[in-house]
């Protein structure tokens, strides 16, 4: 099966190249020259996933992908910007984003990130399939696929998919620590350094949701010079 994708940008080189090099990677693929047409397109067509500048006219990337996540929260969203520094990424994550490439790129980092996105994705991957018909429950934490939503004590948060992603993999091996080289190459399907950064915002959006204060976190632990650790049983202390 073929998967259908969508690039959008203002610029006419670099949407050309992606077209280009994506139509020949064996995806069919649609694009979007700025915001407003890019949600016309992404709201009214079923794409596998969309490929999103930021600094475009009519509405930028951030809106769009406000605007999408509350039509269709689980379409993948890959941000290709300039806008680089962490405060731009967590604005990024904040507004839905799962994945985040900074210009000027390898178009074969695009092509391997949109497969790590496409292969979490129930309908390209049997696994993910069959895992969106359970209900995974911890201690005080369970996990409901479908929705994309962590429920704890009773109270159900709704996640990014990356961020559900992030807490399935801590849930697997709850208790322990998970190396941030694992949670690399079990979330995205790689491991790279440069992407810790990236990670590591993934996780403190998760504690935002997850952490009645998360500076002084209850359940996602960071284990030092590891990684994270999820305790999914709240002490009787606390």
């Amino acid at each position: 099966m073929q998967n259908y994708l969508l690039v959008v940008d203002d610029d006419d080189d670099i949407r050309e190249l992606l077209e280009f090099d994506l139509s020949h990677s064996g995806y069919i693929v649609d694009s979007a020259r700025d915001g407003q047409e890019a949600l016309e397109k992404a709201l009214n067509n079923s794409y596998d996933i969309v490929l999103l500048d930021v600094m475009m006219p009519k509405m930028n990337g951030y809106e769009v992908c406000k605007r999408l996540r509350a039509v269709k929260p689980n379409l993948p969203i890959l941000m290709l910007t300039a806008k680089g520094t962490i405060q731009d990424k967590t604005t990024g994550f904040n507004s839905g984003v799962d994945d985040y490439i900074v210009k000027p790129f390898d178009v074969q980092e695009v092509v391997l990130r949109v497969r790590a996105l496409l292969r979490r994705n129930p309908n390209n991957n049997p696994q993910a399939q069959d895992l969106s018909k359970e209900v995974l429950k911890v201690g005080d934490i369970e996990l409901f696929p479908e929705s994309l939503e962590t429920g704890i004590q009773e109270k159900r948060i709704k996640l990014t998919p990356t961020e559900f992603e992030v807490l399935y993999c801590l849930l697997q091996h709850f208790d322990n620590a998970v190396s941030l080289a694992t949670l690399l190459n079990e979330v995205w399907g790689y491991n790279s350094d440069e992407d810790v950064r990236m990670l590591r915002v993934h996780v403190g959006g998760l504690r935002q949701k997850i952490e009645e204060n998360p500076k002084n976190p209850v359940y996602l632990h960071t284990v030092t010079n590891v990684g994270y650790k999820l305790t999914p049983f709240r002490s009787e202390e606390e």
